[in-house]
């Protein structure tokens, strides 16, 4: 029986499942950057790398602050690949319009999160920096979850199933009555499953084109509200 509820944040709750890498590049298109999506892959690794290994982004960084510290990082990656002459004319642009659109995505994940809070205790497992808590409260989402288990600060990351674990034990329940939401395949569904959980993926567009087998995934959603729809039924 259903009795709780873990989700996954970023690429569920700040982008309608969308991978980040894509988000990031539908922006770059938007501001007619001068780049190959093939360039543009190999600037996200490269941000990507750089803030896994190093401290930069701290625990009071707010959310549009990390996305432009991400951002700056890609763009002097393409500068040194002479794929851009300049890291400004571009750097506010591209924070303003991807900050722009996480507040809508975040807005709309609030309302459903806060209709499910009301039957259900929540917990949050997230791959982050170590500020998500300011991220949360910067977006309205703090005091929705019981508990935060974020990788920087809990030292295990996803794809690991012992971080799922911690939101199970967190919970104080038993894996088979709670259910794991989130978008990736591989760092959420699959791992989520091995910990003994039940699993909704969030189904988005992906970093690549690739067709992802749907079957590890007891339930398959394309947009969030439909969490809300029948949820007690078996998973």
């Amino acid at each position: 029986m259903l009795k709780g509820y873990i989700f996954d944040y970023g690429g569920t709750l700040d982008t309608g499942g969308q991978h980040w890498g894509k988000v990031i590049w539908h922006a770059y298109e938007r501001q007619q950057m001068p780049v190959s999506e093939e360039a543009f892959r190999d600037a996200y690794v490269h941000a990507e790398r750089t803030l896994g290994k190093n401290p930069i982004i701290q625990p009071d960084f707010t959310f549009y602050k990390t996305i432009e510290t991400k951002i700056r990082i890609q763009l002097e990656f393409l500068k040194e690949q002479n794929y851009v002459s300049s890291v400004s004319s571009y750097l506010k642009p591209l924070t303003d319009s991807l900050y722009e659109a996480t507040v809508k995505e975040t807005a709309k994940s609030r309302e459903v999160l806060l209709q499910l809070k009301q039957q259900y205790p929540m917990v949050l497992v997230s791959n982050f920096y170590g500020n998500i808590a300011t991220v949360l409260k910067e977006f309205k989402l703090d005091g929705i979850f019981d508990t935060i288990i974020e990788s920087a600060v809990v030292g295990v990351r996803k794809p690991d199933p012992q971080i799922f674990t911690l939101g199970v034990e967190a919970l104080g329940m038993q894996p088979d009555e709670v259910v794991v939401v989130g978008d990736s395949m591989d760092k959420d569904i699959i791992p989520a499953g091995k910990a003994g959980c039940h699993t909704v993926w969030f189904k988005g567009e992906g970093w690549t084109n690739d067709p992802v087998d749907e079957s590890p995934a007891g339930k398959v959603i394309t947009d969030l509200t439909q969490i809300l729809e029948n949820n007690e039924e078996k998973y």
